[in-house]
């Protein structure tokens, strides 16, 4: 086994609806700790901002109000866990104004969902959990499919369970 295989792992899953993606997400939020990072890609639409609200809903301990951070381009929560830092990149310009929204602190200390992580480039950090959500051929259902780099190749099979 070479390093780069040992040293990530992929899971799929298929979320028959919207609870399933919700499933998935209070999954996450269980595995979730301090420094952690989820990178979220998909389409528009493919369920990335639900699988989010799953996410904080479970690191909150219920249903909490999640705006999307389309336009504030990341929201922040004090969870029990510690901060979770929401960004949505969809309308970053330049991977460099991710600086500008406290990237470095939310790496630092705090726990991270990033909804189109492509958007930063070579500044995407390597240790992270990679869930790409895609479109399936039934309404409303999705695959996932999850990429463990750095300490998430040894975790990811709990969500996948």
């Amino acid at each position: 086994m070479t390093d780069s295989a040992a040293s990530s792992l992929v899971r799929s899953l298929f979320l028959p609806d919207e609870a399933a993606t919700e499933r998935l997400g209070a999954g996450l939020a269980a595995a979730l700790a301090p420094r952690d990072l989820v990178a979220l890609s998909g389409e528009l639409g493919a369920g990335k901002t639900c699988l989010a609200r799953a996410v904080i809903a479970g690191l909150m301990g219920g249903p909490e109000e999640v705006p999307s951070p389309t336009f504030t381009l990341v929201q922040t929560y004090e969870t029990p866990k510690g901060p979770l830092w929401h960004f949505d990149l969809y309308r970053l310009s330049a991977p460099d104004e991710v600086w500008e929204l406290g990237f470095e602190e939310a790496l630092a200390e705090g726990m991270s969902l990033i909804e189109w992580p492509e958007r930063l480039g070579r500044l995407l950090p390597g240790p992270r959990l990679d869930l790409m959500l895609r479109f399936a051929q039934s309404p409303g259902a999705r695959h996932a499919d999850l990429v463990g780099q750095g300490s998430w190749a040894s975790r990811i099979d709990r969500l996948a369970a």
